[in-house]
Parts: C-alpha cells; structure tokens; sequence
C-alpha cells in the first residue's frame, strides 16, 4: 500500500512540475505577443490618421455638392461624415495616450 501511494505522490509532483513548466513558457509567449502588439500600435494609430484624413476628404466634397445643389440635408450630411472623422482621430488620440507608447 505504501508504495501505491509513493507511486501516487511521485506521479502528482511531476505533473505539477510539468505544468509550471509549461506556465513559464505560456507567460514568454504573452510577453512576446505584448511586445509585438507595442511595436505595431504607433504604426495602427497613424493608419487611423490617415484614415480619419480621407473621410473628412471625401466627406468635404459630398458636402460640397450638396451644397451647391442646393439639397436641404445638407447640415445633417456635414456632420455626420465631419463627426466620423473626428470620432477616428480622437480614439486615435485616446489609445495613443491611454496605453502610452
């Protein structure tokens, strides 16, 4: 019976070794994949920039000819495609300062 249960204890310690074997590279793996992540933030909040820069573009001459063709919903188009483009700049902005890279 005793050596039934050293067998047991045995078989346990080594699976709990095992496991935070594995643990440790689980967390190199997390840390890895943070450092990735840092590295691609400032090049996907310049993306939403220059994103932000061609809604509000195409957003001017949408406004623009509805303005001259004398259409009423003219200050509705305006703000809306106005108010996306600032929405993309200020979580750029946001994210940007927020996670401080």
């Amino acid at each position: 019976m005793k050596a039934k249960l050293k067998n047991i204890y045995s078989i346990i310690i080594l699976m709990v070794t095992s496991f935070s074997a594995f643990a440790q590279d689980g967390n190199a793996g997390i840390n890895e994949a943070t450092n990735q992540v840092k590295s691609y933030f400032s090049t996907g909040t310049n993306l939403m920039y220059a994103i932000g820069a061609i809604v509000g573009l195409v957003g001017a001459i949408k406004v623009y000819k509805k303005w001259n063709d004398g259409e009423h919903d003219t200050g509705k188009v305006a703000s809306s495609w106005f108010g996306s483009c600032i929405f993309l700049v200020v979580v750029a902005t946001v994210l940007k300062s927020f996670f401080g890279v």
